[in-house]
């Protein structure tokens, strides 16, 4: 198969349709009859994403100071990715590769780019789901720029919230969390005839940027991590970042590192703040799950979880996230199928993208997904490891608008993650299998030059590959 998508001879769905073709005898001559095909089962269908979430921020994922019982009873019960990542980690482009299948090169948006072509929206999975009969609503942080009129396209009922997290409703303080929570649950209850597609989109844990606290949170979660001391990462020591080369350094993730953690103490409120958001989405999941159970739809009801990029929590001396290293591009992905027992419990190891997402709702759903996309539906992983998939996953950064944000392609396989920059000549390689931490660049090793040529090939074929199918559309 090639570098973005595999190419199966068929579309694997987790219900088989079957024809019956039976011929009766009759007195008076032949009589073939056809059975009707069996009506597909359509499940109803929620996609659930957090911002600025990374993978290891899960107590299913081995953190063991991070609250977040429902997320890892959600992973305990489902499918879970231990190896998802996004092309793009920054949220526009990233949320535009959710909606459309597409990487950044192909669609071309993030921010401050013009709107996300219609052509993209117009095969986007609430689109196609909308015309195939489904009820689709969206809650929450869009975070992508469209021209008018296509969202209405969409989404039979969309409710976008924006900042601030905290507010006051009916004399009581509430969390946007929550608010995005009610909303989620009217939805659910409003179409619990189904089948719906409800993508709820969380701004949590998004730092509030331009508030110097930066973390919000309700204060039903006020007592979490209060006599935790959270452990500094081994690239938060000076001397590491204090070794990259000067363009590394000053970048807005180097900006946003004095906002947040520039002092130990500033530190220990920040990455507790941040965790406390994290918990706040845990418990508005639980009662999303309980909304379920009470309207009767809970064993028809698929739940998607994932991260929209990763984040820097001081590693490298870094806040944010934009660059492809580990932190930045790892998120958590979760697929509970309650239709599908041989899937539950289970972890999936190989490599899975957020371009994955638009073809696995729209299989789930029973639609077809377009040619176009680049992703690959995710339902095979429901009756085991597919015998072809990929094996490794180009990623980039193409922000044109920022020279703080730089601008970056890579590839990551089994073995090595390989990053070079569009505006230096600086290269960096990583064995990430016995360097987890990408803490020993061997680009600067001489005799990894024929490694460095090797994946600078493959990733400027990708390149030309993606570019062709942007021309092409």
């Amino acid at each position: 198969m090639n570098n973005l998508k595999s190419s199966y001879p068929f579309t694997f769905c987790s219900n088989v349709f079957v024809i019956f073709l039976f011929c009766v005898m009759s007195c008076g001559g032949r009589e073939f009859v056809a059975e009707k095909e069996p009506e597909f089962n359509k499940p109803n269908i929620i996609f659930i994403l957090t911002d600025d979430q990374r993978w290891d921020a899960l107590g299913f994922a081995g953190n063991n100071i991070i609250h977040t019982p429902n997320m890892d009873r959600l992973a305990r019960e489902g499918l879970y990715f231990e190896n998802a990542f996004v092309t793009t980690p920054i949220c526009p482009a990233s949320r535009a590769s959710i909606l459309t299948g597409l990487y950044e090169r192909t669609h071309d948006f993030t921010f401050g780019n013009p709107p996300l072509d219609d052509a993209y929206m117009l095969q986007s999975y609430p689109k196609l789901l909308k015309d195939a009969g489904y009820r689709t609503g969206f809650v929450g942080k869009f975070g992508i720029k469209v021209n008018e009129g296509i969202e209405d396209s969409m989404f039979h009922d969309s409710k976008k919230t924006f900042w601030p997290y905290l507010r006051e409703i009916d004399g009581k303080q509430v969390h946007l969390a929550d608010i995005n929570g009610d909303l989620a649950i009217d939805f659910i209850k409003s179409s619990k005839d189904g089948p719906f597609c409800l993508s709820l989109s969380f701004w949590s844990p998004h730092a509030d940027d331009g508030e110097e606290e930066q973390y919000f949170w309700p204060e039903y979660v006020d007592h979490l991590y209060r006599d935790v001391d959270i452990p500094v990462h081994e690239t938060a020591d000076p001397a590491f970042f204090n070794a990259l080369p000067a363009f590394l350094k000053n970048t807005m993730n180097r900006e946003r590192w004095y906002w947040r953690f520039d002092t130990p103490e500033k530190y220990q409120k920040m990455v507790k703040g941040h965790y406390r958001m994290i918990s706040t989405v845990d418990s508005v999941l639980s009662r999303i799950r309980n909304s379920l159970d009470e309207v009767g739809i809970a064993d028809n009801t698929v739940i998607i979880f994932m991260g929209d990029n990763g984040y820097f929590l001081g590693e490298r001396g870094y806040a944010g996230k934009w660059l492809l290293h580990e932190h930045s591009i790892r998120v958590p992905m979760i697929i509970y199928d309650p239709r599908t027992p041989n899937s539950q419990g289970k972890t999936v190891s190989l490599p899975v993208l957020n371009v994955d997402i638009a073809p696995t709702i729209l299989s789930l759903a029973g639609v077809a997904s377009p040619e176009e996309y680049q992703g690959e539906s995710l339902t095979p992983f429901f009756e085991g490891i597919p015998d072809i998939w990929r094996t490794g996953i180009y990623l980039e950064h193409r922000n044109e608008n920022n020279p703080k944000l730089l601008k970056t392609e890579g590839y990551r396989d089994g073995e090595y993650k390989f990053i070079r920059y569009d505006d230096n000549d600086y290269i960096e390689l990583y064995h990430h299998k016995s360097d987890a931490n990408e803490v020993h660049n061997l680009a600067l090793d001489k005799s990894y030059s024929d490694k460095i040529n090797y994946y600078s090939h493959i990733c400027d074929s990708i390149i030309q590959k993606l570019l062709t199918e942007r021309i092409r559309k």
